[in-house]
């Protein structure tokens, strides 16, 4: 498959900007796939355990390991299915939503510092192109 040429730029730039955000963002004990988890939760509310591992590209057994160590540290709990008891559902808890805050401002703190070095000129066009990065976003799975 031929992949365009301004594909394959943005491409490259998502993955560097990716690796920046990661070394921005302060480290503490959540791993980047336990925060992901936490961040989904959040943002599409409770979830089949079956349903959290796909979009967090790890094994279900992961996925059942994860979940029962944020049960553990107060940030996940377990739940039934108000439509089908026999289901598990996983929500997210005040502290996990709190750790997810935390993470996030953590980042938008550190982020800010970055953007504030930039031509106003280049903040603008990357205020200008939220819009279009929330749509491609809302098209990933």
């Amino acid at each position: 498959m031929d992949i365009p040429a301004d594909d394959a730029a943005v491409a490259s730039v998502f993955e560097r900007l990716y690796a920046g955000l990661r070394r921005i963002t302060v480290r503490e004990p959540l791993n980047l796939t336990a925060a992901s988890t936490l961040a989904r939760l959040v943002r599409e509310g409770p979830q089949r355990l079956s349903d959290l591992h796909r979009p967090e590209g790890v094994t279900q057994p992961a996925m059942t390991q994860l979940i029962t160590r944020l049960e553990r540290e107060g940030l996940a709990a377990r739940g039934s299915d108000p439509s089908d008891g026999r289901v598990v559902l996983v929500s997210v808890t005040d502290d996990g939503r709190a750790a997810v805050e935390r993470r996030r401002a953590g980042r938008a703190e550190a982020l800010s510092i970055v953007l504030q070095k930039l031509p106003a000129e280049d903040r603008v066009a990357i205020a200008a192109a939220l819009p279009a990065l929330e749509h491609l976003n809302d098209l990933l799975p």
